[in-house]
Order: C-alpha cells, then structure tokens, then sequence
C-alpha cells in the first residue's frame, strides 16, 4: 500500500468518477514506486461496485494511454491474473486539480470571484396578476373534503 501513489492520483483528474475510483483502488495495492499491481478485475469490480465491463474498459484505457503498464502474470485459483505498474510519469501529466487558475492580468493567482453589485432597476421588475377564481384559499376548512366512510356511503343507498 503506498500513500505516495494514491497521493498523486488523488490530485489529477481522471475525467470520470469510474476512471478515478478504478486508479484510486489500484494505487491502493501499488508500491511507492508503483509497481506490484495485482488484482483481478472481478475483485475490481466487486470492491468498486462498478460492473466487470466497465472495470475491463478502463483497464484497457489506462494500458492504451500509458497510465498502466502490465509486466506480468501470477498464477491464482482459476488461473492467472495480470500484473501491472502504474506510470508515475503518465499520471504526473494529467491536469492537477489542486492548481489555481492565473489571472489575466499579469499571471498572478485568482483567490476569489468579485461581482460587480447588481444596479437596482425598477422598470425591469414584473408584475404578475394571480389568477381569477375563488378569493378563498384551496386549504380552507370549508373546501377540504373528507373522504367518504362507510356509513356515509350506506346513507346515500
């Protein structure tokens, strides 16, 4: 288990939920070098209550992008399972969400929005008139309606 590993996920985006919930568990198992993944994508699945599909899909991502490097097999109950390493690399230059964005002007950080106040305008507010009808509010007590009962429906026979 290597907190280095997870660490570095944690901070970069994955570009969904799934993706960084699938690299956050096999960070999890990852040495702080990254290496020694192993796990079965049927445990992926159960432990990350994403469907195997998805687990497959992802995984085949990560190796396509470069994120996951598989460098071998270990033999298991119902035969093998795949070995990989997570690039440190590949992850280091996904977009980091703990950076601020810069300013326009001059590069400096943005630490907060300023809204300019809002210029109260009296001719742009709009009047609504309510609809005709009963003056009387629906929830009166002489509008709610009991439902019938079982006497009352022998006296209407």
């Amino acid at each position: 288990m290597s907190w280095e590993v997870a660490n570095r996920c944690n901070k970069r985006k994955f570009g969904s939920a799934s993706r960084k919930q699938v690299i956050m568990f096999l960070a999890d198992k990852a040495s702080d070098d990254g290496e020694g993944v192993y796990c079965s994508k049927h445990n992926i699945a159960k432990f990350t209550e994403l469907s195997l599909a998805t687990v497959k899909r992802i995984i085949r991502d990560f190796t396509a992008e470069g994120i996951l490097v598989q460098t071998g097999e270990r033999d298991c109950d119902f035969g093998y399972t795949n070995e990989y390493r997570i690039c440190l690399e590949a992850v280091s230059r996904l977009d980091d969400l703990t950076k601020k964005k810069s300013d326009a002007q001059g590069g400096r950080q943005q630490t907060g929005v300023t809204k300019t106040p809002d210029v109260y305008d009296p001719a742009s507010e709009v009047t609504t008139t309510p609809p005709p009808g009963s003056s009387r509010p629906p929830n009166h007590p002489k509008t709610i309606q009991k439902p019938p009962t079982g006497a009352d429906t022998r006296e209407e026979e």
